[in-house]
């Protein structure tokens, strides 16, 4: 676990440091000859970074201190040496590795720390699954933005664990924590006011999720406290958050990638450049073994014009000054910790070396330690559903030839847009319908062993035959599954159950054609990065097949029933409107229970 206090310079440590800068004692480590990244000036400077023990004693001029044997040297000539990057918002559950192998993944291609905000595990384990997330004894720095949905809702949602108000005020005060993590933007209640409150007693950011608000509904979230927002999409969103003073973080993940439309108008977000930063939120391990994790960011700002020197301050001094770990990491300056990479193509942004504390962890983007963290046997068998599922569990009532139905379609990644369809009635049960692509949705409790089934309609996947569903249905970590007909969606739950979790995708005849085995938590796996990333490309080749035409179905399926991201949202208890915080019938018109059946 990553407490900042521990990763400042002990006295003797201190001690060192200055002995070494003043030259009355041998360093460690030079990293030679390099163009340095200056942690004060947009320069990059001829200098050799001198490193004692975890820090950084000093930078001089090439060549300063005399080589000897005592000395371990890295030559930089030709290259450039910059921080390792920060990750400011991450769900390390939706990467679908444990950290221990995403450290593997992500710090061999510069990314040497992340800010997370453990709401999946949260919400399955409770607070001891927060600080398993938090763990590991890898060269990963991991930070904690506290969650504070668990659950989101009690009136919406049963969800899973339940952590009491005063266990998560508590949390803003550990020496893990650099923020609260993202909450409801639209729930004004008196205990996620108070909950601001603490935070901001506490010193800690606040993280915002704006959900595409403007005017009033953004102006009343920023009033909280809120001082960052990962959903910017626009230059426009973007520009009127950092006009009220919010930093904003870049998404850059596997539902969306914003990096395209703010860069893409590089003239007009230029005003907002140093309030920026980078982040992947939800990014799955696939997207993070063949795209990249913070460097992504990196090289997507300068394909679009920003400086160099910019787009690397953006992925490590303007996040270490902003949630205030500039005293720490991301710069290159005395006392702070050694944590570096040599980069020899500035736009390609590919570390030849990296060096977390003091110590080379990659060369060549490998990493050069193994991951032994071990997992406690709760980790596992957390997907409890009734030994018999009743197929009527899809079920959707209704009286004639056609229903017409509230119905939400994907737009923008994971954001719904509501929809009046009308769809055939067979036998007294509506159906999907697959031919203008509107397909039944369900999230099933997974939790409390009921299956109980809240029921909706969804555009944009595409599924011509089959299902497909997951144990990640965002934040309560319930089953959601997507399908053609209830035989289908049945089919796949039943596979859930049995594999442990995970994601599943079955043909029209029943057959399991993708599969994905997360058993830790039914969010992870605790295999070698390469082989889940292996797995997932192909279910997700398997699920294209069907006719899916989302690039990454199952992520996408995650935030299908997420209720705090406009227009609809749905729960295991049913259908719900995000502007009211309020259930909303599935038939039109006439009162349905509030499950849609």
């Amino acid at each position: 676990m990553t407490e900042l206090t521990d990763l400042y310079p002990t006295a003797a440590e201190l001690g060192r440091l200055r002995a070494v800068a003043s030259g009355t004692e041998r360093p460690d480590l030079i990293v030679r000859g390099g163009l340095v990244q200056s942690p004060g000036t947009e320069e990059w400077l001829e200098r050799d970074v001198v490193i004692a023990g975890r820090h950084i004693a000093t930078l001089t001029p090439w060549n300063h201190v005399p080589p000897g044997p005592d000395v371990e040297e890295i030559d930089a000539t030709g290259s450039h040496v910059v921080p390792t990057f920060i990750d400011a918002h991450l769900h390390i559950e939706y990467t679908n590795l444990t950290p221990g192998e995403l450290a593997r993944l992500s710090v061999a291609r510069g990314t040497g720390t992340v800010l997370t905000d453990p709401n999946g595990a949260a919400n399955v384990w409770g607070a001891r699954g927060m600080d398993l997330l938090l763990s590991t004894g890898t060269p990963l720095h991991i930070f904690q933005q506290v969650s504070p949905t668990t659950p989101a809702s009690p009136i919406l949602e049963h969800g899973g664990a339940v952590i009491p108000e005063e266990i998560v005020r508590a949390r803003l005060w550990d020496p893990v924590t650099t923020n609260l993590g993202e909450g409801n933007p639209f729930d004004y209640g008196e205990v996620s006011t108070g909950r601001f409150r603490e935070a901001l007693v506490a010193g800690r950011r606040i993280t915002g999720h704006t959900a595409a608000q403007t005017e009033e509904s953004l102006w009343g979230y920023l009033a909280a406290g809120v001082g960052d927002d990962h959903n910017s999409a626009t230059v426009d969103e973007v520009l009127e958050r950092v006009r009220l003073g919010a930093m904003i973080t870049i998404m850059g993940a596997s539902l969306t990638d914003n990096t395209v439309p703010i860069f893409a108008d590089l003239e007009r977000v230029a005003p907002a450049l140093r309030s920026l930063c980078f982040c992947a939120d939800d990014k799955h391990v696939l997207d993070l073994h063949t795209e990249g994790h913070i460097d992504h960011h990196v090289r997507q700002a300068i394909r679009f014009g920003v400086d160099p020197q910019l787009a690397y301050r953006m992925a490590t001094t303007q996040p270490a000054a902003y949630y205030r770990l500039d005293q720490v990491l991301g710069l290159l300056a005395p006392s702070r910790l050694a944590d570096l990479q040599i980069i020899p193509e500035l736009a390609e942004v590919r570390p030849s070396v990296v060096v977390v504390e003091g110590r080379v962890a990659a060369r060549d983007g490998r990493a050069l330690f193994e991951n032994h963290d071990e997992l406690p046997d709760w980790a596992s068998g957390t997907v409890h559903l009734p030994e018999l599922l009743d197929p009527a569990m899809f079920a959707v009532p209704a009286t004639g030839d056609e229903a017409r139905v509230r119905a939400m379609a994907m737009y923008k990644g994971y954001f719904k847009r509501e929809f009046e369809a009308g769809l055939p009635i067979v036998d007294g049960l509506v159906q999907p319908d697959p031919s203008a692509d509107v397909l039944k949705i369900a999230v099933v409790d997974r939790h409390h062993g009921s299956a109980e089934t809240g029921i909706g309609f969804v555009q944009g996947f595409g599924l011509r035959e089959g299902a497909v569903a997951i144990t990640m249905n965002c934040p309560n970590m319930n089953i959601a599954v997507v399908g053609v007909d209830d035989a289908a969606m049945l089919r796949a739950v039943e596979e859930l159950r049995a594999m442990d979790g995970g994601f599943v995708t079955v043909d029209g005849s029943g057959e399991v054609v993708g599969r994905v085995a997360l058993p830790v938590g039914g969010m992870m796996s605790a295999d070698p990065f390469e082989e889940t990333a292996d797995a997932l490309q192909r279910a997700h080749a398997a699920t294209h097949a069907l006719g899916c035409r989302i690039p990454s179905p199952y992520i996408i399926l995650s935030f299908v029933g997420l209720y705090v991201v406009p227009d609809l949202g749905l729960t295991e208890l049913g259908l719900i409107d995000t502007a009211s915080q309020s259930f909303v019938d599935v038939l039109l018109p006439g009162a349905v229970d509030r499950c849609g059946s």
